[in-house]
């Protein structure tokens, strides 16, 4: 029965003894109302901390990601522009936050203590605490990287078999070398890729695992560009995600439906290449 159906029933029983069952159900109808109006509010108050996203990623995954030295807490970048230009429309900011190595980001993430991980390859293991969202940024070669006049014959995997490897802890490359490399191959894990490059420099390993354009533009930017060569094929070619930890409050299916919506326009009109044009015109990125 509706509001004023009772109040029309109310209007044509004026006896006591019939207003007083109309009244306790006009006043449980006004009050079910009143609670309906409040709930989204309340709703909207819970999830206002999701204004401003919490985001961090790679910080060595120049010119895709890394840390700001003008402001070293925070991240800049392709993936911060791109992310940002996803958000803009939804009413939504992102603080873009240095807070350690890849490693630590990936905790971070499991707690929950991150609303969204900006750029990360897919594996088994990460499907258990976040959620990918499609399409993929772009799609990313990892290389074999050694120091120059160390060249060796590299066709596939299995010639890796005899060498000693370094790239960074918890690091992926798709779930395909990640298997092989765990049953076959000798990788060291390190905290910082440039520890990666020492070692291989020092040789203490005979090769890096690095993404091809990271690499380009990291070693570019450290004056290294002529020290260090990537070896062809790659080793993987694998997309890059944006996504959400399972455990953050923000994580919910409709906002992560209207991010994947806006990525997949910006992906589709060929935002991402014009980006990363606009970062090789800055000499961000080596050719």
């Amino acid at each position: 029965m509706t509001l004023d159906s009772i109040l029309i029933s109310y209007d044509n029983h004026p006896s006591p003894e019939k207003k007083r069952p109309i009244l306790k159900r006009l006043i449980h109808v006004i009050s079910s109302s009143a609670l309906l109006l409040i709930l989204p509010l309340t709703a909207a108050m819970a999830d206002s901390r999701c204004n401003t996203l919490i985001v961090s990623g790679n910080r060595e995954a120049p010119p895709f990601l890394w840390q700001d030295r003008d402001n070293p807490d925070h991240l800049i970048g392709i993936v911060p522009d791109l992310l940002k230009e996803i958000l803009e429309p939804l009413g939504v900011t992102a603080d873009v936050r240095h807070v350690g190595n890849w490693a630590r980001v990936q905790y971070l993430a499991k707690a929950g203590d991150l609303d969204m991980v900006a750029g990360a390859f897919m594996s088994s293991e990460r499907f258990g605490y976040m959620d990918y969202i499609l399409p993929p940024i772009f799609q990313l070669p990892t290389s074999v990287w050694v120091p120059a006049g160390e060249e060796f014959v590299y066709r596939h995997w299995p010639d890796l078999l005899d060498k000693k490897g370094s790239t960074l802890i918890d690091n992926s490359f798709g779930q395909n070398f990640d298997h092989y490399a765990e049953e076959n191959l000798n990788i060291f894990g390190t905290p910082s890729i440039q520890q990666s490059f020492l070692m291989a420099q020092a040789g203490r390993v005979d090769y890096v695992l690095f993404e091809k354009f990271q690499g380009r533009a990291m070693l570019a930017r450290e004056g290294k560009a002529d020290q260090f060569t990537a070896l062809e094929p790659p080793i993987s070619s694998e997309g890059v995600f944006f996504t959400f930890p399972k455990k953050s409050p923000c994580n919910s299916d409709d906002f992560r439906e209207a991010v994947a919506d806006v990525l997949y326009k910006l992906v589709k009109d060929g935002r991402v290449e014009e980006l990363i044009t606009e970062y090789k015109q800055r000499k961000a990125i080596g050719d």
